[in-house]
């Protein structure tokens, strides 16, 4: 049975025209579900009877469970386990400009990022628009907090799960639903580049980023068996593609991998790459597990890369590192008790 809480507004109010009821209890559904935080159908006390009845017998309204919770400085780590007894994590950061949570889109991966943990668990499956939402439900109800900033970067590639990810967006943004404006949803793709070009044809004008990491197809295809798919000089048209549609700056992921990735020559190569490009470059110190033969870059080199891309007039920042100590930092989540 469909879950109530994966339909967005507009697969709601197709229902209700369908059983010949007014598609404005849609926003009705929406305002008990994500407003009031009601999740029990009986208790939608402004929709009759009989339609309770009928929406009881065509949806469930059944949840994710939260297994385990892990804390550090400013950083929660959520293990949930699924109706069929699989493992997501998501990760919730506390800022001064409010609650940010980087939720999983699957079970597993199957890009094969080298320096990647989420990837040693090869995908199992899509996630359902419903667990993606939910995670965000009882993370708040968890914490007693309100997410003001969504990021989907957790396990699994986004846009293998296309059509999910963009019911989640859609129910997450809706002024009934969750609430949260475009501004504040990013999503990291490792460069699925057709879908790409149909994510800038979406009206939510969500945040872009793409996971780079290497500025040749010689070095990238070592790291990221995608680019063996996509090359670069086919991601960059693609990027330019979705600035010209969007006119929404774009983020670019570099995770800094000591004698690898982290030369001034490779900067200098990527600063070729988007000179004059509406881009920013995220530098990502790499957090470290025990499965990888990857070591993070020196300080000193990451400091001499961001200075060459400055240089070479490209905007840059490092990331803020949040939950290294209970492994909730960028590509240590695994989803799955394993060592």
């Amino acid at each position: 049975m469909t879950n109530l809480l994966g339909m967005t507004k507009k697969d709601l109010e197709e229902y209700f025209e369908q059983i010949d009821e007014k598609k404005y209890k849609a926003t009705q559904v929406f305002e008990w579900l994500y407003q009031k935080r009601v999740f029990d159908i009986d208790s939608f006390s402004n929709i009759k009877k009989e339609i309770r009845e009928q929406l009881k017998k065509d949806f469930t309204l059944d949840f994710i469970k939260i297994e385990k919770r892990q804390e550090d400085h400013l950083t929660y780590k959520y293990l949930f386990r699924l109706l069929d007894d699989e493992f997501i994590e998501a990760v919730v950061m506390m800022h001064d400009y409010g609650t940010s949570i980087c939720v999983s889109s699957q079970v597993g991966c199957n890009m094969g990022c080298r320096f990647c943990e989420s990837g040693r668990l090869k995908k199992v499956r899509n996630l359902n628009a419903y667990e993606i939402v939910e995670q965000i439900l009882l993370v708040e109800k968890d914490l007693g907090k309100r997410i003001s900033s969504v990021v989907i970067m957790g396990i699994g590639e986004p846009l293998d799960n296309y059509d999910n990810i963009i019911s989640f967006i859609e129910i997450i943004n809706d002024a009934k639903g969750i609430a949260i404006g475009a501004r504040h949803i990013t999503l990291s793709t490792c460069g699925l580049v057709p879908k790409i070009l149909e994510l800038s044809k979406i009206p939510i004008q969500i945040n872009l980023a793409i996971s780079f990491h290497a500025p040749t197809d010689e070095l990238r295809s070592k790291l990221m068996p995608v680019n063996k798919v996509y090359s670069i000089d086919t991601l960059i048209r693609a990027i330019k593609d979705y600035l010209q549609v969007t006119s929404r700056r774009v983020t670019i992921e570099y995770v800094m991998l000591n004698n690898v990735n982290d030369s001034i020559e490779c900067a200098r190569k990527l600063a070729d790459l988007f000179r004059g490009m509406n881009i920013y470059v995220n530098l990502i110190p790499y957090n470290e597990t025990n499965h990888f033969e990857f070591s993070r870059s020196s300080k000193e080199n990451i400091k001499k890369f961001y200075d060459t891309l400055k240089k070479e007039g490209i905007n840059v920042t490092v990331r803020k590192e949040f939950g290294g100590n209970i492994d909730a930092a960028c590509g240590q989540l695994r989803g799955r008790e394993i060592g």
